[in-house]
């Protein structure tokens, strides 16, 4: 099969024109079939300051209101989105970029009230993607740039950006040879998160069970960690996370970061 690159990237590194501008760099020299999915949550968070919008997070998930729902579908689907897929443009890469309302493309379902209400969230499995106009698309040698954003019955929903990046990859896996890759500002998952140092080259889903049940693993790389394992147990077999710097050496053999595995 054909190699596929997922690659998914957070708000420091949106936040830091420096490090997006090579990062936007990097991404529009891989010459493989590729998709680009994306945060935004700190353009956001100053954005909703400036409106008097309140920002709040459980277990480092966004609680969506009426008010945050509108916020994050203009930051994200708008601001962000659309200054990603020019930026791609100006580096030759005919960018496509998509909500899950576009197309069909991410038919999600509101999270249910249980221990905490999420507001307008969404959840989504493998199934909630339109694979085969998906599939058009990356045929026709487009780049798809997802925002964070779903829908269900008509309204936009706040969905995890990690989680999106991981679903496509399971979604896609019956069609590609995929490598999904998080970038973001650190080298990899941190044993200590004060040394920029302590990657953990190679987490397995024992070791990573165990450092969730003692606390080493903080919120931040909570979503990625969960969205990752996600996708080893249902046919992804390549997760990487790391630097964004580091994107050109992910996409080989010989890779920085830490890989995720199954065992």
């Amino acid at each position: 099969m054909n190699k596929l690159f997922i690659i998914k990237i957070g708000g420091n590194i949106l936040d830091d024109p420096a490090q997006l501008k090579s990062f936007l760099h990097d991404f529009a020299a891989i010459r493989e079939p590729k998709i680009l999915v994306h945060g935004g949550g700190k353009i956001a968070t100053e954005l909703g300051n400036k409106l008097g919008i309140e920002s709040k997070y459980v277990n480092g998930r966004r609680i969506t209101d009426e008010q945050t729902i509108d916020l994050v579908t203009m930051v994200y689907g708008g601001l962000v989105n659309r200054k990603l897929v020019a930026s791609l443009q100006q580096h030759h890469c005919n960018a496509f970029g998509i909500t899950g309302a576009d197309g069909n493309m991410l038919k999600a379902s509101k999270r249910p009230v249980k221990d905490i209400d999420y507001g307008y969230v969404g959840d989504i499995t493998a199934d909630s993607v339109n694979t085969s106009l998906l599939y058009f698309l990356l045929k026709q040698n487009t780049v798809p740039v997802f925002a964070p954003l779903t829908y269900a019955n008509g309204i936009m929903l706040n969905t995890n950006a990690d989680t999106i990046a991981s679903v496509l990859a399971t979604a896609l896996s019956k069609h590609f040879d995929i490598r999904l890759i998080y970038c973001f500002e650190k080298k990899g998952v941190l044993m200590n998160v004060n040394d920029a140092n302590s990657v953990i080259r190679h987490l397995t889903q024992k070791k990573y069970t165990e450092l969730l049940t003692q606390g080493i693993l903080t919120d931040g790389i909570l979503p990625k960690l969960e969205s990752a394992y996600a996708a080893l147990g249902t046919g992804v077999k390549e997760i990487l996370i790391g630097e964004a710097a580091d994107l050109l050496k992910n996409i080989g053999q010989e890779t920085e970061g830490t890989l995720l595995t199954l065992t």
